[in-house]
């Protein structure tokens, strides 16, 4: 979920409807994207260097909690939690479980982080270039290829990174507010097998336009 560069809540359904989203206790308090992996660890991308000082805020840290444990993040031996520093960019925009790996998107590439273990507990590794995303909702998965919406054009990542053939690329790109990038977004419809983009075209700070991509038939509309 994005955070805004916010805090962390957990929403309990065993208390009251009032109640039910709880500040989680001595986590960062100032993170951008937060996601848990299927190894049971909350991962935090873009945190604080400095477990809660927001001052020390990085927006390209990677930061996660110790394993079903979401408010220790306390880097020792008895724990599995840590952080990584990613260098490709100046922030991560987006993040998404894909197969066997999450994906994380910078501003300007694509990194992959798998659970390997003791003592490192995640391996990091740099796997694409000038293929930045344009905002934190606008990358998907679809049965282990991971599609998103850069600032000038559209990607794949099917084991390298490639840019998706665009039969309308200029007509989206060429009308487009990055202004408001981080309010597009993307949806799947697995029924038939289509990906839509949502976006704001130049001069509109509301979305209102959207780009289809089906993902079978290689077809746009």
């Amino acid at each position: 979920c994005q955070l805004q560069d916010g805090n962390i809540f957990r929403w309990d359904t065993s208390v009251g409807v009032n109640t039910r989203a709880a500040l989680i206790p001595n986590a960062p308090t100032k993170n951008r994207f937060a996601l848990v992996t299927t190894d049971r660890h909350l991962v935090l991308f873009g945190s604080e260097t400095t477990v809660g000082d927001a001052s020390t805020f990085d927006p390209m840290l990677v930061r996660f909690s110790n394993r079903e444990d979401i408010t220790n993040y306390s880097v020792t031996n008895e724990t599995t939690a840590g952080d990584q520093r990613l260098t490709d960019g100046s922030k991560i925009i987006s993040a998404i479980r894909s197969r066997n790996q999450i994906l994380i998107i910078t501003d300007t590439s694509l990194h992959g982080m798998q659970f390997v273990g003791d003592p490192f507990t995640f391996g990091f590794t740099q796997l694409g270039t000038n293929c930045g995303c344009a905002g934190s909702h606008a990358a998907v998965d679809v049965n282990g290829l991971a599609f998103w919406m850069g600032v000038e054009a559209f990607y794949v990542f099917d084991g390298t990174v490639k840019k998706l053939p665009c039969t309308v690329q200029d007509y989206v790109f060429d009308n487009i507010n990055l202004d408001q990038k981080e309010k597009f977004f993307v949806g799947l419809n697995s029924q038939f097998n289509e990906l839509t983009w949502w976006y704001c075209s130049s001069g509109a700070n509301q979305i209102d336009r959207s780009v289809t991509y089906n993902y079978l038939e290689n077809v746009w509309h």
